[in-house]
């Protein structure tokens, strides 16, 4: 343990190149009128320090001085203030000498007299003004890409989507932001075959919902008014601070790209102006950042309520180990072809009365509850068939041992079949996700190519 604990220390005092150790140089005393000797009095050539009557021609002196008790707190706080003085003089008999300096000055008191103008808001972009998106809106946000969108990633959009009654809907597409992560690579053909594909999925998924949808392409919202975009998004920058926007799951040794695309995101949520933001369950920064630089800065606007949502999971396998797992068998891709809706199924974990994790009541549960009956066809020996209209039942009987695994995954094939069926008819019948998918398939291949060199 103790041994633990001096290796956590090490960690914490060289875990950060960038925050607490800017100083040029290290000053145990930390004595702010010894600074301003340093690097104000004697910053121009030839520069003198008087105290007294003691006169100083160098930094080091004056500090060995106040160190030995040679020169009291006293006498060196009088020193500077004359030294101060003496800087001074010059510019006070310019503001009062000079009709032009003298005028400047009465300018900037009489500003000061008459008080501020009101605040302004902060300035950023409109999306509602420019007539992208409705006012009032429900946002909710496309993960960034990857070569392999899955099915879990469709359900979790489309559950944040449903998370508000909300009519008025915006699905945004951080596609600039996927090139700050370096998201694919930063291709933009790959992000872009990415985002084709998705939206395809999601509308084979759930067409009634899509249809009322607003789907927004980021680098198109910015370029109805960058200035404005990226003013904003340089203020967020400005007011918090390095670890607030870093949160507690980045490193220094991550890319900055994850900073920036935190700072975008809170402008992207004031350029939509929505009423409602469903996030991810991932983590609590960005909700925090969002919340937080509402309250402090916009003044006037209703501060969004926002949710972190995800939809139950239909993970296949939980392998803690790299080398037990094998290619996307721990998840379905939306671009599996309909073959995986068997092979997937049959490999998936479903171990006899664990319904801690279990993919096949998840499935199930999913694609049918509620709203229909979930049917287990068995033989009259086996207990024949059983109906199921919620996933507490399905639950109750396996965990009793009363419904083999083998029977549930059977019955739970026919809907993976259909569901990927649905999508694959869907991608196919769209030329630019079919497009997509090749895209994806060579940049996955580029990409293992390039792995396998190193």
């Amino acid at each position: 343990e103790e041994e633990e604990e001096e290796n956590s220390k090490a960690e914490e005092e060289t875990q950060d190149a960038g925050k607490e150790t800017m100083n040029l140089s290290e000053d145990k005393l930390k004595n702010p009128c010894l600074d301003y000797i340093k690097n104000i009095i004697f910053a121009p050539p030839g520069a003198s320090f008087k105290s007294g009557d003691t006169i100083f021609t160098n930094f080091a002196d004056v500090r060995d001085a106040f160190v030995g008790n040679n020169l009291s707190e006293e006498e060196l706080k009088q020193g500077l203030i004359h030294s101060l003085n003496e800087l001074l003089e010059p510019v006070r008999k310019h503001f009062t000498e000079n009709e032009y300096a003298k005028d400047l000055l009465e300018k900037v008191r009489q500003y000061k007299r008459e008080g501020s103008p009101p605040k302004k808001l902060v300035r950023r972009l409109n999306l509602v003004e420019h007539g992208k998106v409705s006012k009032d809106s429900h946002l909710v946000f496309v993960p960034l890409p990857n070569t392999d969108p899955t099915l879990q990633q469709a359900l979790d959009v489309l559950a944040q989507l449903k998370a508000s009654e909300n009519e008025v809907k915006v699905l945004f597409l951080s596609d600039w932001t996927a090139r700050v992560c370096n998201a694919c690579d930063a291709e933009a053909k790959v992000i872009t075959a990415y985002y084709e594909i998705f939206i395809t999925s999601l509308k084979a998924l759930d067409p009634e919902l899509m249809e009322s949808v607003n789907v927004v392409y980021q680098s198109e919202a910015i370029l109805l008014d960058p200035s404005n975009y990226w003013v904003s998004v340089i203020n967020i920058g400005r007011y918090f601070t390095l670890n607030e926007v870093m949160g507690e799951d980045t490193k220094d040794a991550d890319g900055v790209g994850k900073v920036i695309s935190r700072l975008m995101q809170v402008a992207d949520v004031m350029g939509v102006g929505p009423i409602s933001v469903a996030l991810s369950t991932e983590n609590d920064t960005p909700a925090n950042l969002i919340t937080k630089f509402y309250e402090a800065k916009m003044e006037g606007v209703t501060v969004p309520s926002i949710q972190q949502i995800e939809a139950p999971s239909v993970l296949l396998q939980q392998r803690e180990s790299i080398a037990h797992k094998t290619d996307n068998d721990e998840y379905y891709l939306v671009d599996d072809p309909k073959v995986c809706g068997k092979s997937k199924m049959k490999k998936a974990f479903c171990e006899p009365g664990n319904v801690e994790f279990c993919p096949p009541i998840a499935i199930a549960s999913t694609f049918n509850f509620p709203g229909k009956t979930f049917v287990v066809s068995r033989s009259p020996d086996n207990g024949g068939d059983v109906n199921f209209s919620s996933r507490e039942e399905i639950e109750n009987i396996f965990k009793e041992g009363s419904l083999h695994p083998g029977d549930l995954k059977a019955a739970v094939m026919p809907i993976m079949l259909s569901t990927l069926e649905t999508l694959s008819k869907n991608l196919a019948a769209n030329p630019n996700a079919v497009k997509g998918m090749k895209s994806l398939k060579a940049f996955k291949k580029k990409m293992a190519k390039r792995k396998g060199k190193k």
